[in-house]
């Protein structure tokens, strides 16, 4: 992972993400995925769209989605790489035209779509198979062939070679907190990406007002979102991540 780089952008309020799955047959790889997290998702696969609903949050976030602000400042400062000179482009509706974008975790598809009207050629996967069903329904056809959707995990991918140092960015937005084993989860993200990629990371901040905010008043009190959706033991302190990030990096993992 030497010359891949890593974006981490750091909440302390809620937003929840799918990453789990209903029927996900193991190979000879160990999963990420927390099979605990499907009675989580499953039966909120129908509503990623409705935005008066428990995802209000991220429809509010995608409003001004952090990610892309970061995606066009660091296309920017690294427009030089050979991964990134697609980047000149000067269309300025789609500004991410050229670039093939990996969103694990993708859920209904609602980062996945904005960034394919944005020119982006992205996949978007997710081992719950009902949100993947919900992203292809909600898909808008002027965006066939730019975006796609598959119901697998990361691990299932990571054994399609061809999948190998494809992808220019990689988004992992509010996954990390509902997976199993972090440093796997690092190790083939490192893989999917090209040399000079990029890895986009939005979760919340393991603190104590992430505890308030996020849990005890998201949950319990607004009831925003279903109570249990987060555990605050579970969430990870940017140094912490930031140092997983540089053990792949190393070789150290």
């Amino acid at each position: 992972m030497s010359s891949r780089r890593l974006v981490i952008v750091l909440r302390t309020f809620t937003r929840s993400h799918s990453t789990s799955t209903t029927k996900i047959t193991s190979s000879s790889f160990s999963s990420s995925v927390d099979v605990a997290e499907v009675s989580k998702f499953r039966l909120l696969a129908d509503r990623w769209w409705n935005e008066n609903g428990e995802f209000q949050a991220l429809h509010s976030l995608n409003q001004l989605p952090p990610f892309n602000l970061h995606l066009s400042h660091a296309t920017e400062k690294t427009i030089q790489t050979p991964t990134l000179a697609m980047s000149t482009s000067k269309n300025f509706l789609e500004p991410l035209k050229g670039f093939k974008l990996l969103d694990i975790g993708c859920g209904g598809g609602l980062l996945a779509e904005p960034l394919a009207r944005l020119g982006a050629s992205i996949l978007g996967i997710d081992a719950c198979l009902e949100s993947i069903e919900t992203a292809k329904l909600h898909a808008d056809l002027s965006l066939t062939g730019r975006l796609n959707y598959k119901h697998v995990t990361l691990e299932q991918l990571c054994e399609d070679q061809s999948e190998h140092e494809k992808y220019d960015a990689i988004i992992a937005s509010e996954v990390f907190e509902h997976i199993n084993d972090i440093d796997k989860f690092v190790e083939n993200t490192n893989k999917l990406l090209k040399s000079g990629g990029l890895c986009f990371v939005t979760t919340i901040n393991r603190t104590v007002t992430s505890y308030v905010v996020a849990i005890l008043g998201a949950e319990y009190l607004f009831r925003a979102v279903p109570q249990g959706t987060h555990d605050w033991n579970r969430l990870i302190k940017p140094v912490d991540l930031t140092m997983i990030f540089e053990k792949m990096k190393t070789g150290t993992a």
